[in-house]
Parts: C-alpha cells; structure tokens; sequence
C-alpha cells in the first residue's frame, strides 16, 4: 500500500506561509513602532517674529524667506508669524521684546546691540582681517565663534536668547554723499550714519556719527541732519530712498567688509519647543543662508546697474587712500577695545583663524579682477 504524503506536506506549506505572514505583520508594526515617536503629534506651535526692518526692504523679504522655510518644513506644526519693524516694538527694540518674551523671535543683525556690549559687532560689523563673511560664517561653526556668542550672551549679559547666524553679506558700499569723497579728510566733521564698531571707526576718522535704524535715515538726510549715510546694499539702499536725496554712491569700503544676520528666539520658547522643532529652526537657518547669497547676488547686481541708468546715480570706487586710512582707524579701535578681556579673547579667535584660512584663499584663488578683465576686455 502506498503511503500519502500530499496532505501533510500542504500543511506544512500553509503554515510556513502563516508563520511568514504573522512575522512580515510583526515586522511592519515593529517598524512603525520604532519610527513614529520621531514624527511630532503636537499641536501648532505660532511664534511672534518680527525683523528690524521695513516692509519694503529686502532684508524683510529674506525674513520672511526664512519664515516660509521654517513653516514649510514642519509641516505647519511649527509657525512663524511675520511682522515688520515696528509692528510691535522700533527695530533697536527687538532684543530686548524677544528676551522678555513680547516677541518669540526677531531678525536682524547683532551690530544693532553694540550699546550694550561693543563685542556683539564681533559677531556683525567684523574687524576686515581680509576675510569675507562666508569666512565669518564658516568661523561661527568651526572655529568656536558660536562658543564665544552664547558665552556673551548668556554668561555675561544673562539675556534669554537662543541665537543663529545666517546670511552672510557682501561688503558694504561707504555710502551715499553730497559730492564725491576722494581724500579721508572729506569725512572730517561730516554728519555720517553707521552702526556697531564701524561707528567708532568713523569717528576716529573724524567723522560726526549718528546711529539710527534703516528706515529713518532718507529723511534725516532730506532734512540736513546727516551729511552722508550708508546702510547695506544697492537694493535696500534703492527702495529706501537714497537716489531720491543723493546721486553720488561711494562702493568699497572696509567699515563693513563683513556682516550677516542673526535670527534671535526667547530661550523658554525654545527650550520648550520638541527636538525636531529646533533641529528645523537651526537648518532653515543655514538653507536660508544659502538662498540669501544667491538672491543678493542677482538684485544687487540689477539694483545697481537699474540705480544708475534710471536714477542718474553716479557710482564711484572709494579711492585706495580712503581705504587705506580705514584700516588705520581699525588698528586704533582694537587697540582700545582689546584691553576688555572678552574682546581680546573673540579677536584672538578670529585672528587665528584668518591667519590660517585666509591664507590659503590667497594661495590657492586665481584673481576674479583678472579673469573678467580678460573675456570683458575691461581695462584696469
């Protein structure tokens, strides 16, 4: 008699099927057991973040830039909620409403809050080492700059702030005038506009310095009480209003040969926020940082080109004896400030790094002014 083995190898078979079916079920439930407490559940979280400038500047439109980032990529379980200067508090006000909690969040630029501490313009309105501010940014993260900015601001100034850089910008041009500067003794007695150290380079230049926020300066200048002025760059510079009450531009300069902004939140609403929350709110930070170099390149550019066919600007090179004579003025300035000893100990930093960095961008980078001479048959 033959012996039948096709039922009990069928029963196998279904089982093994059953049991590889029962694991692939656990599996999948262990799988999502381990990757969803990484999702947030939580409700909306709205924060008040208000920039220091005016609707209509470009440096507002990069702080809502920064804004959509940060919506976008929570998901809109994390919301900024964007007002210009002055909705809540002036611009010079907005450290100060963020610390206390009036506002969430702010944009600016860390020079705006030199009066409390001249350092903070180390971390803004940089000493020209002969960096630029990707090498500033680039120290902020890798050669301990973040370390000295926390240490003053929650070690020496006690402020509940979490801060991050972002942005880095392009010199500053010397501004706007009356009439062309061709010598350092034209801004002898001049009533001048700068902010955060570069306000102490020019008054060791002899220069009378008024420190007012970006959008008061077109009508102090149309109203006689400043002789010559600079904010940033050829787009905020145009749409404030500079060719309505000056023609002539003086680009180049070392008062600000470096700068980027900084983005500022209440430390108790920060701390409070989930950990992916303020992982977002750190690489927004840097994508922004990215998008910003990439749109200033193209508005500035078409800005100034636009400022001179249009509004009859006339647009000069700040001479090398001008230059020159800032760069003296900067010696003067850090020899004062350097017998405080946090200054000295951030300088020290910085320095180290430029000797290092700097150096090699010099070695290894061809010239920029040669090549384009080169195919743009532009000469000298």
């Amino acid at each position: 008699m033959t012996e039948r083995k096709d039922t009990p190898i069928a029963s196998k078979t279904s089982g093994r099927r059953q049991f590889l079916r029962g694991a692939g079920v656990a599996g999948a439930a262990a799988v999502a057991t381990v990757a969803m407490p990484q999702v947030s559940r939580a409700q909306t979280v709205t924060l008040k973040y208000q920039s220091t400038w005016p609707t209509k500047d470009i440096f507002h439109e990069m702080a809502t830039d920064f804004a959509t980032r940060v919506n976008e990529l929570s998901g809109g379980r994390l919301k900024l909620d964007v007002l210009a200067a002055g909705s809540v508090v002036p611009a010079f006000g907005m450290q100060d409403a963020v610390h206390s909690g009036v506002l969430d969040a702010g944009h600016g630029v860390s020079a705006y809050w030199y009066g409390k501490h001249k350092a903070f313009s180390l971390f803004g309105t940089v000493p020209p080492f002969g960096w630029d501010a990707n090498g500033v940014m680039a120290w902020m993260n890798y050669g301990g700059g973040y370390k000295f900015y926390n240490e003053l601001m929650h070690d020496i100034l006690k402020l509940n702030l979490v801060g991050f850089m972002s942005g880095p910008m392009p010199a500053q041009p010397l501004g706007w005038f009356k009439k062309e500067i061709k010598t350092a003794d034209d801004l002898k007695g001049m009533k001048y506009r700068t902010v955060g150290l570069s306000a102490d380079v020019f008054k060791e230049m002899g220069a009378a310095v008024t420190i007012v926020a970006g959008g008061e300066i077109v009508p102090a200048m149309d109203r006689g009480l400043l002789d010559g002025a600079e904010f940033n760059n050829p787009s905020s510079d145009r749409v404030l209003g500079f060719p309505d009450v000056s023609k002539v531009y003086m680009l180049q300069s070392y008062h600000q040969a470096a700068e980027m902004f900084e983005i500022l939140f209440n430390k108790t609403k920060y701390d409070a926020l989930p950990a992916e929350q303020k992982q977002i709110l750190k690489y927004a930070a840097e994508a922004s940082s990215a998008d910003m170099s990439w749109k200033a390149l193209d508005r500035y550019s078409k800005d100034l080109a636009e400022m001179q066919a249009k509004d009859k600007v006339r647009v000069f090179r700040t001479p090398r004896a001008v230059q020159e004579a800032q760069l003296k003025a900067w010696d003067v300035v850090l020899k004062a400030q350097n017998e405080e000893a946090f200054f000295a100990k951030v300088i020290k930093s910085q320095q180290d790094w430029v000797r290092r960095t700097v150096r090699y961008e010099l070695l290894n980078n061809p010239s920029k002014e040669m090549a384009y001479n080169h195919f743009f048959n532009r000469k000298g």
